[in-house]
């Protein structure tokens, strides 16, 4: 098979994969969608170093064939799509003449279960060892690894990976079970943890040593510093809307997997119908919204200081959150008593409840309320969104009266209206 046919098929099987983030960016030529770059459909991603760049990262399987049989997957073993499969070396070189001619600056290479696990690790570890140490590749690499893989594979990833995920695939054990029987929670879990403890003992070993180290000032050695691992930690995909958890579920999962694993990122990926589906997926793909509302409470986790019970309130509509309205702005509804928040006098931790307030405009008003008590024109001076916080806080020259009062009421007010295009939305 030519190079070009396979780069198609196994660019376009790599879309499904969620676990390496994708930046928004706008066509450049609609007569040119399909072309090399184009961040509308296959082959190239963006993603983020740890320093903060956003980095194009040519996205590939190795092969999708698969000896598993995952429902929800369209590469499983009894799907019937085009197959194919890279050679490392193909997958070294098209890397290199991607980067050379500037379309990329790293890859994010997953690949299909071929013979087992151990057996495809290899390969996967062999495309990367092949950039750095072969041709002194510099780049992001993002590698995809397999839970079952030994473990000599797994710590050979690290060293040559930036980046490693493991996707946990469902949220929950039953779920996991029924489509996806070949998996195990437990191994996945158990092979995140070894990677959570390389990372930080490479992370540890690589801390400037002190003065009364062995390797002491003056003693006329220099120790090597230990080798990098994962420098920019693990990441995870599950999939929502194949089965039957709720959104509670899927919090509560990413919560533990924050928790335990120290995990970077979970990344949602909305559920989408394959050809040949089995009779256990659902006919329709959930709606995109849900998967949007998941980052949003997912980012109040990681940084806002919310616990999964406050985000999805016991009893709410069977654990899902609220599609029309964001789940800070939700929490904020169902808590009056807790509101209006002084802006000129409240701690950082009451700032980061206000819906409208990011943590970057909490840290400007902490910041500013050391000079000068805030009035509304500061606000505005900070670019906040002004409808959304005056229900909610007060100032020197503004307070809410009793507009917390009916919550209903200005739910109603505070809601996005309907776009044009959801108006004939099917």
């Amino acid at each position: 098979m030519e190079l070009n046919r396979k780069l198609a098929i196994l660019a376009d099987a790599a879309k499904y994969d969620a676990s390496c983030a994708s930046s928004g960016a706008g066509k450049r030529d609609s007569s040119r969608s399909g072309g090399i770059g184009s961040t509308q459909g296959m082959g190239i991603c963006h993603s983020y170093t740890p320093d903060g760049r956003c980095v194009s990262l040519l996205k590939i399987l190795l092969t999708n064939f698969c000896i598993f049989d995952c429902a929800y997957c369209v590469n499983r073993v009894s799907s019937n799509v085009p197959r194919a499969r890279f050679a490392t070396d193909e997958v070294v070189r098209l890397t290199l003449d991607f980067y050379k001619r500037n379309y990329i600056e790293g890859l994010f290479l997953s690949s299909g279960i071929i013979r087992d696990s151990s057996y495809t690790m290899e390969q996967l570890v062999e495309v990367a060892r092949s950039l750095r140490e072969d041709h002194r590749f510099a780049g992001y690499i993002h590698l995809k690894t397999i839970p079952d893989a030994a473990p000599e594979l797994l710590e050979r990833a690290g060293r040559f990976a930036d980046r490693l995920s493991i996707n946990v695939e469902l949220p929950t054990e039953a779920g996991l079970s029924a489509l996806a029987p070949e998996k195990s929670l437990p191994r996945i879990r158990g092979a995140m943890g070894e990677l959570r403890w390389r990372i930080e003992e490479a992370r540890e070993a690589r801390k400037p040593q002190a003065a009364s180290s062995s390797a002491g000032i003056g003693s006329g050695t220099r120790r090597a510093r230990p080798p990098r691992f994962a420098p920019a930690g693990q990441s995870t995909q599950m999939i929502v809307g194949a089965d039957s958890a709720s959104d509670r579920d899927v919090l509560a999962a990413s919560s533990n997997l924050y928790g335990n694993y120290r995990l970077r990122r979970v990344y949602y990926s909305a559920f989408s119908p394959i050809p040949d589906a089995a009779r256990s997926l659902p006919a329709l793909a959930p709606p995109l919204q849900r998967e949007h509302r998941l980052y949003q409470a997912d980012w109040l986790l990681r940084f806002y200081g919310f616990d999964v019970e406050e985000i999805v309130a016991p009893g709410s509509d069977a654990g899902m959150l609220d599609l029309d309205i964001d789940p800070k702005l939700a929490w904020a509804l169902r808590n009056p008593a807790q509101f209006p928040v002084d802006l000129n006098h409240a701690p950082r931790e009451a700032l980061l409840r206000v819906p409208g307030l990011g943590t970057r405009n909490v840290d400007r008003i902490l910041a500013s309320r050391k000079h000068a008590h805030l009035r509304l024109a500061d606000l505005a001076r900070l670019r906040t969104p002004l409808a959304k916080l005056m229900p909610f806080v007060q100032l020197l020259d503004h307070h809410p009266g009793r507009r917390l009062d009916d919550p209903a009421r200005l739910r109603a007010e505070l809601a996005p209206k309907p776009r044009q295009a959801d108006l004939f939305a099917n």
